[in-house]
């Protein structure tokens, strides 16, 4: 594989990637010499939790030389000694015997309480929500499911960071006073009302000047921000105005998207629950990637200001990473529900393969895991409604001109990108991000095969420097099949989408996906590595039945790919009213947020989730 960066052909954007957190400190803890401990958030919330393991603590406090920090460590030890024995003794005896806290149990006990029939309240909690502030499918999962549960009539909330000065979000009196890492932070919430939903954003200076890269700092940098967000996203329906009034805890619940919002359910068990406070309050946690779980050295635990009864369900040991503290498994064990981004990707979770050290707890809290498939946004992603199908060419269609209207986009991509205008030759697309989980390198294995097979082969991603150059090696070798654009264009996502035949995506690992489904909705036929939510939205193609929307191959190999491109060009070629069929049915599919939204309800409404 070439080893030289490519040059770039359209303007590079590729979006950071969230790593695992590793070692580092930030600039405050730098400067202060650490913390442990909570004081009290201004709302009237007591936030419990000792300081972290002897050493660690003696090592603390001898570095410490604020008078606040020792004020707040102080405060921390006094509310500490509130808390009854007895109660502690409960909470002991409960999670020694059943390890978490169950559905059955939780009905039984009075959790999840929200009244069937009535509307939910409900508050999304995510680092990320476009479009005000976007990485991946996170992002859009932020910005378009809580959209369509009030279209359904639930009151909706959304907390995030405010990264930049979002114009149309107001500021409202409302301001708070949290307790993290030890020392007080004031924040501000600011306010939209956006179809139906009330998005609050918290501002506070560790949120700025990020840009695109919202997830850089140290690894202790990025868990600050998270613990601000989950402590501010708790006391938002509590304080900040919505209308005439906060949203207030009645038939509450709090949905948090992975790890960067994984304290949020925790924070409500230990600060709220455990407190008398929120009785009735439920939690959700998403998995949108497992694989980022918030891990760190057991000692810092006193940094997130959770009690140290709790340590247990934050241990976890690993032939990776060792003993260490870890976010996610406390966040798994705590929540009330558990919803993973796709049915495939839930099974996989609970593998050695899929789990990243965290199946054996996933196993354990199996009965309250749930597989859901997001949607995508059908106003934005319609061949007949498409902002980019309207000239040079493009057009739009349905599905009954779909034959018509991607011949269309097929020879205006085709002009555009400098190929021949070949109306019968199948036309191969991909977009995504390059990088070794999207499968590009299998891509370029076969790609001699691909020119050998007399295919056009159109590429838009940006990442990894050597696949970046793999792509424009392709280009160079084979210009009158091959066209690539290295950097990212929404535009010519929607154009490659709309012209190709066949969308190639060879993932070795994928918990969703979304390009698939907007190819589906196009009438591009996928040919995908059956892997995560790949395997529940795809139907593999069977001819004597003459079913199916696509082709699936089961393992993220060069010849298996290669098996599966060749069945897809020999219908397109030798049964293309097979292959229009095809296309017909992916568009004729329900994939919008609506239906993800009825599934959603049914986890929060329903109370267990199952």
């Amino acid at each position: 594989m070439p080893p030289a960066p490519a040059p770039r052909r359209g303007p590079a954007s590729p979006g950071p990637r969230i790593a695992p957190i590793k070692g580092g400190r930030t600039n405050a803890q730098a400067r202060r010499g650490g913390g442990g401990g909570n004081g009290r958030v201004s709302g009237g919330v007591a936030e419990a939790g000792r300081t972290g393991a002897r050493e660690a603590r003696e090592a603390l406090l001898d570095k410490v030389k604020d008078h606040r920090l020792l004020q707040a460590q102080l405060q921390q030890r006094l509310e500490d000694a509130a808390i009854s024995l007895e109660k502690l003794a409960t909470q002991a005896a409960r999670r020694r015997t059943a390890g978490a806290m169950h559905h059955d149990d939780s009905r039984q006990n009075g959790v999840g309480c929200i009244a069937e029939g009535k509307e939910a309240a409900v508050v999304m909690v995510g680092a990320e929500c476009a479009p005000y502030s976007k990485t991946g499918g996170l992002g859009d999962v932020m910005g378009a499911l809580p959209k369509a549960l009030a279209k359904r009539g639930h009151r909706v909330m959304v907390v995030t960071p405010r990264y930049a000065d979002y114009k149309s979000a107001r500021p409202t009196q409302v301001r708070g006073t949290y307790s993290i890492f030890g020392m007080n932070h004031e924040v501000h919430y600011y306010h939209e009302l956006k179809d139906g939903v009330h998005v609050v954003f918290v501002d506070h200076p560790s949120y700025h000047n990020r840009g695109s890269d919202i997830y850089s700092g140290s690894r202790l940098d990025v868990a600050f921000r998270c613990a601000l967000l989950s402590k501010c996203a708790l006391e938002a329906p509590r304080c900040v105005p919505c209308g005439d009034s906060p949203f207030g805890t009645d038939n509450l619940t709090f949905v948090a998207n992975d790890w960067h919002a994984a304290l949020t359910p925790l924070y409500l068990e230990a600060h709220y629950r455990d407190r008398g406070e929120m009785a009735c309050t439920r939690s959700v946690l998403v998995l949108h990637n497992i694989a980022y779980q918030g891990r760190g050295p057991m000692a810092e635990l006193g940094y997130f200001g959770m009690p140290w009864h709790y340590s247990e369900s934050f241990r976890l040991y690993d032939p990776v990473g060792g003993e260490h503290m870890n976010v996610m498994k406390a966040a798994i064990i705590h929540s009330h529900s558990i919803v993973a981004v796709s049915r495939g990707y839930a099974w996989e979770c609970k593998t050695q393969e899929g789990g990243w050290g965290l199946h054996g707890v996933l196993q354990e809290q199996d009965s309250k895991l749930r597989g859901i498939v997001n949607g995508i946004d059908t106003s934005e992603w319609n061949p007949a409604t498409d902002a980019f199908l309207t000239s040079g060419g493009y057009a739009r269609y349905g599905p009954r001109s779909v034959l018509a209207g991607k011949a269309a986009c097929k020879a205006a991509l085709q002009g555009e990108m400098g190929l021949p205008a070949e109306a019968g030759t199948p036309m191969l697309g991909f977009v995504g991000r390059l990088d070794h989980q999207k499968g590009v390198d299998l891509i370029y294995e076969n790609f001699e095969w691909l020119m050998g097979r007399g295919v056009q082969l159109v590429m838009l991603g940006s990442g990894n420097a050597e696949l970046e150059s793999a792509l424009v090696d392709m280009e160079r070798r084979r210009p009158r099949q091959c066209r690539a654009w290295v950097g990212f264009s929404v535009e010519m996502a929607h154009k490659i989408t709309a012209a190709a035949d066949v969308l190639l995506m060879p993932s070795r690992f994928e918990p969703c996906g979304l390009n698939q489904m907007y190819a589906m909705a196009y009438g591009t036929v996928p040919v995908a590595h059956r892997v995560g939510g790949l395997r529940d939205t795809i139907t593999h193609y069977d001819s004597a039945a003459d079913k199916g929307t696509g082709w699936l191959f089961d393992s993220a190999d060069a010849g298996a790919l290669r098996g599966a491109v060749d069945a897809a060009l020999e219908v397109f070629c030798s049964r293309p009213e097979a292959f229009r069929r095809m296309q017909r049915r992916g568009m004729a599919q329900d994939l919008s947020w609506d239906r993800v939204a009825v599934e959603y309800e049914e986890v929060i409404v329903g109370g267990s989730g199952l």
